[in-house]
């Protein structure tokens, strides 16, 4: 379906695809490379493929999409009928997509806003919707852009992982704090913030630590309505559970998505990742 200005972000959204045709969100895919094997996230490789992977500890690396696969998105959605692009994306402090998606924009047929959402995961994904909200009420490209920058600034990110080593690994996490984990047995609690992953607390044990973010995401959902994600890898039933917490803790909750995250994140997760993303309206 054509829109006066269409959507586009990346794969690391993790957006419903149902969710994405209604509101003709597009999602330009990074790659996982397995054993110098490329592979488009969402397509070529799947999250239970790419956990196996890391628990084998076979190599694996992330890399951005090219300006070119861009360009030729942009170009897509112009001759589809949109006089103008908002392209929102996962931090530039954890990838270069942003910096591929601005290179693009300057040569596309049309004008293209560019946003460093500084999130993942479900994080960007509501900021795609609100963007999306906007233009589907008939909202202009600057008002789409607002809209997102706004649901940005309002949203937080937690989340829990069995080890550092991924995050220290893929570069997403200081050597000191990795050791630091390691060294105390402790199981951390990260968070976004300002577009990095940084340590927010450390908890004794793995039950402890799930519990500690469920009160966390009840104290960040407690002014108001929210949109809440519930995000997991290769842990299902922990991801369950605590979304059935959620659902009883949280009445004034809109919406609530539990999925399992993709390769892209999961490469510097690991698996047992458990998050939440909590997205005030």
């Amino acid at each position: 379906m054509s829109r006066h200005v269409a959507i586009v972000t990346d794969s690391t959204a993790y957006l419903p695809p149902q969710t994405m045709e209604r509101h003709a969100i597009t999602a330009v895919p990074l790659t996982v490379v397995v054993d110098d094997q490329a592979l488009e996230e969402g397509t070529e490789i799947s999250a239970r493929s790419l956990a196996q992977a890391l628990q084998k500890r076979r190599p694996v690396t992330t890399s951005r999409p090219s300006p070119e696969v861009f360009a030729a998105t942009y170009r897509a959605v112009a001759e589809a009928g949109a006089k103008g692009v908002v392209s929102l994306h996962l931090s530039a402090e954890f990838s270069g997509t942003y910096d591929a998606a601005v290179l693009a924009a300057k040569d596309a047929p049309v004008p293209v806003r560019v946003v460093d959402t500084r999130m993942v995961g479900m994080a960007l994904g509501f900021c795609a919707l609100a963007a999306a909200e906007v233009v589907d009420a008939g909202g202009s490209l600057d008002e789409a852009v607002a809209a997102a920058e706004k649901r940005a600034a309002g949203t937080s990110a937690f989340f829990y992982v069995d080890t550092l080593d991924y995050l220290r690994r893929g570069g997403r996490i200081g050597a000191a704090q990795a050791l630091l984990g390691s060294a105390l047995a402790v199981k951390p609690l990260l968070e976004l913030d300002g577009g990095r992953i940084e340590l927010r607390e450390k908890v004794r044990t793995a039950s402890k630590a799930i519990a500690r973010l469920e009160e966390i995401a009840v104290e960040r959902a407690a002014s108001g309505p929210v949109d809440v994600a519930v995000h997991h890898l290769s842990a299902p039933e922990r991801a369950a559970a605590l979304a059935d917490r959620l659902r009883e803790r949280l009445p004034g909750m809109k919406e609530l998505q539990v999925s399992e995250v993709g390769a892209v994140i999961g490469a510097h997760t690991g698996p047992g990742l458990l998050a939440v993303v909590v997205s005030p309206r």
